[in-house]
């Protein structure tokens, strides 16, 4: 879910990517569990569940996965995939509350559908989402198999792609939540696995959806504030770590808060009544000073075709013309853009 403080980012520090290509050479930290939900979510049938292979198998992860990112590296970008690790014990209330939430909406699906409701069976399906080991480690098998790089985080995914591009590993973060910025990532990359039309939630209208890309300075010096005091402006709204933040408190007036007072412990002596499910100021530290690990490797190796097609075609029943199409794709993506081989003199100075 992440904090959601959307109106408080001026549109001068937004800057839209109309195309692929001006991120060519950009190395690309990609929250993987962000990403594996959004292809969740958005590759569905008609009816609203997911793609499936013969044994009744979920494979709108794998599809979204294997197809976008092929797209990605086509455009010369080079993704790197993060997979969260152990969560905090400060969101074990929030995840079993989405737990819940996610039954409840499995079982609203279930009725929708057995009642011909087919459009409440959709949107209850997409809640009802849930990303298992098994599609996990499906996951990092056909990225091995795709010789695309990734890294295991210890704790927070997004917490480890905000520290591999803090240290110039990376160029920047992807992700659809903010919560990269408050890790410390000098760079976020929204939209990016999930380009083109998408249709508004209960309206029979579609949006062309752009990628954009938020710079933490620059947000930083337009709201002259610090990185600390954006942290707890965050907390004020609400964070995975306290859902629901401060009852009354929306972006605009957490923002205000900070400004008057200066920091979150002195804006909490006028909100009294204020109530967290954590203690705020670990909620706090955890931004400032996440777990995260040096121990990754980072390398692009040429695709396994055989691995691949193994995987997808022989095990989780994909096409196999469209998945040799696809591969041969990707080699030759590999070739101009992975292998070493410099299209764009951006590419010798900016990872």
């Amino acid at each position: 879910m992440g904090v959601n403080f959307r109106e408080l980012i001026p549109d001068e520090v937004r800057r839209q990517v109309k195309d692929l290509r001006e991120l060519m050479g950009k190395v690309i930290a990609l929250d993987a569990y962000n990403a594996l939900y959004q292809f969740l979510a958005a590759i569905r049938q008609p009816d609203g569940t997911p793609l499936m292979d013969r044994r009744g198998r979920v494979t709108s992860h794998l599809s979204g996965l294997f197809y976008r990112t092929i797209n990605l590296v086509e455009h010369g970008i080079k993704p790197i995939y993060v997979f969260d690790g152990k969560p905090p014990e400060i969101k074990a209330a929030e995840i079993e509350r989405r737990r819940i939430r996610r039954e409840e909406a499995a079982e609203k699906a279930r009725r929708a559908r057995a009642e011909g409701r087919v459009e409440e069976a959709k949107k209850y399906a997409v809640q009802a989402i849930k990303l298992t080991d098994e599609m996990v480690d499906a996951s990092k098998k056909l990225l091995e198999a795709m010789g695309i790089p990734y890294i295991q985080a210890p704790a927070e995914g997004e917490a480890q792609a905000a520290y591999v591009a803090k240290k110039g590993d990376a160029w920047g973060v992807g992700s659809q939540d903010y919560d990269s910025l408050l890790f410390g990532a000098p760079r976020l990359v929204r939209n990016l696995t999930i380009t083109g039309k998408r249709k508004l939630p209960g309206r029979d209208v579609y949006v062309e959806i752009l990628p954009e890309i938020i710079e933490l300075d620059a947000l930083l010096r337009t709201l002259k504030i610090t990185r600390e005091q954006l942290v707890d402006i965050a907390i004020l709204i609400g964070t995975d770590y306290n859902p629901d933040g401060v009852e009354g408190v929306g972006p605009k007036t957490a923002y205000q808060l900070i400004k008057r007072y200066g920091s979150l412990e002195k804006v909490l002596k006028v909100l009294p009544r204020a109530k967290f499910p954590e203690d705020p100021l670990k909620i706090r530290e955890y931004f400032l000073k996440p777990q995260v690990t040096d121990e990754y490797s980072i390398k692009w190796r040429e695709p396994d075709e055989k691995a691949i097609m193994t995987l997808l075609v022989e095990e989780y029943d994909f096409s196999r013309d469209r998945v040799l199409n696809a591969v041969a794709r990707l080699k030759k993506a590999y070739r101009e853009y992975l292998r070493g081989k410099v299209r764009s003199l951006d590419m010798w100075f900016r990872r």
